[in-house]
């Protein structure tokens, strides 16, 4: 998978997707639903009505990728439709939805950052 840099930004589409949606209209809706930019390298995330498939769009340097993920079984958590049209996670916490767990009740260490010891 593509390394992410310390500032790219991972974004998951409120609501469900039609999945038939490829790299043109998922472009479209990054700008036009999200209000984002499609070619900001950052990651935008999108989930069908059914919560068992993922598509994952990221500009990447000369091109798009598009990531598809299909589980067999279970469901991924999903935030429903709401005020926001977006929200936002972290990588970390991307993995962990992609690993299936429920993001709203995991818990983990905090980052640190000092400028001086």
């Amino acid at each position: 998978m593509i390394q992410l840099g310390e500032h790219t930004r991972v974004y998951l589409a409120t609501g469900h997707t039609d999945m038939r949606k490829a790299i043109n209209g998922l472009s479209i809706l990054v700008e036009d639903i999200l209000l984002l930019n499609p070619l900001s390298s950052h990651l935008f995330v999108f989930c069908n009505r059914n919560r068992d498939k993922l598509k994952i769009l990221v500009w990447h340097n000369n091109g798009f990728w598009l990531f598809y993920r299909r589980l067999e079984k279970q469901r991924f958590y999903w935030p429903s439709a709401g005020e926001a049209a977006s929200v936002e996670i972290t990588s970390r916490e991307l993995s962990w939805l992609l690993e299936g767990l429920d993001i709203r009740h995991v818990t983990a260490h905090k980052r640190l950052d000092y400028s001086a010891i």
